[in-house]
């Protein structure tokens, strides 16, 4: 029986596949997206409700390892300090962590636009052990 539950991050910048690759990791999934999808399945984007959306993802993902669930979240995790929260928590409730990183490009379904997908490949800092998927 597995007792120690494990935390995967897998981040990279929109449309490199995040999201597909986070459903086939056999996890709970969580990704801060999922806020904005409304009872009837549609994506309404609030740029004013981000930080909420990103607390209510840490949330999720914390009650699923508090049960002993393995965890996958999907994120941009742009910056080190987005990632960090995570590995806190990890360390915390004594789970495996890891961190891997998407560099497909496919396109962002939620339209994200060019100048700001370029804005974060400028930000891009690496996390130490991540592996590319």
């Amino acid at each position: 029986m597995k007792v120690t539950p494990t935390l995967t991050l897998i981040r990279g910048i929109p449309g490199s596949g995040k999201s597909t690759a986070a459903k086939q990791r056999g996890a709970r999934h969580f990704e801060a997206d999922m806020f904005f999808v409304t009872e009837q399945g549609t994506y309404q984007f609030d740029p004013l409700k981000l930080k909420q959306a990103h607390q209510w993802c840490y949330e999720q993902a914390q009650l699923a390892l508090q049960q002993g669930e393995d965890v996958v979240v999907s994120n941009t995790f742009v910056r080190r300090w987005e990632i960090m929260p995570y590995f806190q928590l990890a360390k915390q409730l004594n789970a495996t962590f890891e961190v891997l990183v998407c560099s497909g490009e496919f396109g962002s379904i939620h339209g994200v636009e060019p100048a700001t997908i370029n804005n974060m490949k400028a930000r891009w800092q690496t996390w130490r052990n991540e592996r590319q998927l």
